[in-house]
């Protein structure tokens, strides 16, 4: 352990959502406990689970602290757990990924030595589906810093590596409950407007894909919910209009994505929808402060 860890010893609460995963679950918290940095509380929002989840935290893992739930998504989930941490620090775990041993060690390191006090740390990852590794696209590259503009085409920061000082989650708030994917993008973009990040390009995590419970398989059209989450941005007054302009640019290509799967499937509803509101952000300039038509997810 570094001489900073050594003598700075931060406090962290790890928070893992979960619904219908015991065994996923059960090897995300081991990967958990098997920390070189001792973590103080790891606290599971069980989302309203019937596969025996309960019984076998309550077996196996009494030292967790178990929230328990009906049925109202990750969202929600999360919200619920780091509100309910205690730690100065919260990292977040999905119940389907599983940390490397000096994952959290590394990041503190890291911390301690940068020259800047960020608050907001992220690693780089390791993506198994069925079990078999697969390349990350050039897309998918991570950064630090100001990454505003990248975090406008996609999610490009994983949840699950993510190391996030308190305040910061006070300050910007946290994940929007209406959403019902795309959350972390939402939240992203909110706390990358003014802050910078911190990335350790190391492969820290593993992310596990190929289950049929994914949100990516559950819901189409993605782009419906990062174009909602850009249109609550317009209206933040911390955007700049450099960075207002981007939005409008970011909104315009994705109601485009949207109208191009729209026609192929010849979902008409679909391609009026965002047609107008392609030519709504076409024909506003950028100097408008105000957005007054309500954001709106379509259904």
């Amino acid at each position: 352990m570094s001489k900073f860890l050594r003598t700075k010893r931060p406090s962290v609460s790890v928070v893992i959502p979960t619904l219908d995963r015991s065994a996923l679950l059960e090897r995300a918290i081991n990967s958990v406990l098997a920390q070189s940095l001792p973590v103080d509380e790891i606290i599971v929002v069980d989302n309203g689970s019937n596969d025996g989840t309960l019984n076998m935290l309550s077996n196996f893992f009494p030292t967790v602290r178990v929230i328990f739930e009906r049925k109202r998504g990750v969202s929600s989930a999360r919200n619920k757990g780091i509100k309910a941490s205690t730690g100065d620090w919260v990292a977040l775990l999905d119940s389907d990924d599983e940390w490397l041993p000096e994952k959290l060690e590394k990041q503190f390191d890291t911390y301690f030595r940068h020259k800047k006090e960020l608050r907001f740390i992220h690693t780089n990852e390791v993506w198994l589906k069925n079990n078999i590794r697969i390349s990350q696209l050039k897309k998918h590259k991570k950064k630090g810093g100001d990454v505003f503009n990248e975090c406008l085409l996609f999610c490009c920061i994983s949840p699950s590596s993510v190391l996030i000082r308190r305040d910061l989650f006070l300050e910007i708030g946290y994940f929007d409950e209406v959403m019902p994917a795309c959350e972390d993008y939402d939240l992203w973009l909110r706390m990358c407007l003014q802050n910078e990040i911190l990335f350790l390009d190391e492969e820290l995590i593993i992310k596990h894909g190929g289950h049929s419970d994914q949100l990516s398989k559950k819901y189409w059209g993605m782009d419906r919910f990062r174009i909602y989450a850009l249109e609550k941005l317009v209206n933040n007054p911390s955007l700049s209009l450099k960075r207002r302009g981007e939005v409008f640019e970011a909104i315009i290509k994705k109601s485009e994505i949207l109208i191009k799967g729209g026609l192929k499937r010849e979902n008409l509803e679909l391609v009026n929808f965002y047609s107008r509101k392609k030519r709504h952000f076409l024909d506003r300039s950028v100097e408008e402060m105000s957005f007054d038509e309500e954001p709106k997810i379509y259904e």
